[in-house]
């Protein structure tokens, strides 16, 4: 059984997009963070570029955040959201949807990207049927796309390596094209140029479909998996 310096036998976890038998072989584990770095379990400080993965933007360690934490647990460490609620989550709900532009004004909490992009999924076809349009139930993502790893997400998004081994999926799934041409766009800073015309297939979705058996298009402001590609110019804003 694989051990790193730790002892640990690593085997019992399986670890998310990640080849075991070779990280079983050769691991590399974080034992503490600080600041903008992890501590490696041989004491290495390694820079954490991606915040990591993409929620600790405020860094590690930070005292306030974690005597906050601590005080919260103290005084309430959970509670239900069946029937129930807390003072805080109606204070949370209440900022974001101020921060928000209109008319997104409701907050629905979530444990990660994943339940919250097949939440979406569910709430937009529930949507459609209590407005009494039962028969919108296609929904339209976007080749190279991720939207997480639920069923709904992967049906949506437009990474083969995480669709090719589940079968066919959700059925009533289309996708648009996706917008990255490196011939057309090579070096480009922020929106590029090229590209506003990749949004004029959903019309042709449109019309392949029908319009009134569609229930919702979904795609990446801007594509994080597939490579942070910012969208063409003009490209969001002729989608919707």
């Amino acid at each position: 059984m694989a051990k790193p310096p730790s002892g640990h036998n690593l085997s019992p976890y399986w670890l998310p997009f990640t080849p075991n038998r070779h990280f079983s072989k050769h691991p590399r584990i974080l034992t503490g963070a600080d600041g903008m770095y992890y501590i490696a379990e041989d004491g290495r400080k390694i820079f954490d570029a991606t915040a990591g993965l993409w929620c600790v933007n405020a860094g590690h360690g930070r005292t306030p955040i974690a005597q906050a934490i601590a005080a919260q647990a103290k005084k309430l460490d959970y509670a239900p959201s069946f029937q129930f609620s807390h003072p805080g989550a109606f204070a949370l709900a209440e900022r974001l949807a101020s921060l928000a532009p209109p008319p997104l004004n409701h907050v629905f909490f979530c444990n990660s990207g994943s339940e919250a992009v097949d939440t979406a999924l569910k709430i937009a076809l529930a949507c459609q049927q209590l407005r009494g349009q039962g028969q919108r139930t296609r929904l339209i993502g976007r080749e190279r796309g991720y939207h997480g790893t639920g069923f709904g997400g992967i049906s949506v998004g437009g990474l083969v390596n995480n669709r090719n081994m589940f079968g066919p999926l959700l059925p009533g799934t289309d996708h648009l094209p996706h917008t990255y041409d490196i011939e057309k766009q090579p070096y480009s800073r922020g929106e590029p140029e090229w590209g506003i015309e990749r949004a004029d297939a959903l019309e042709h979705l449109v019309a392949l479909h029908g319009a009134d058996t569609i229930a919702a298009v979904i795609v990446e402001p801007v594509a994080g998996s597939t490579g942070v590609l910012a969208p063409p110019k003009g490209y969001l804003e002729r989608l919707r």
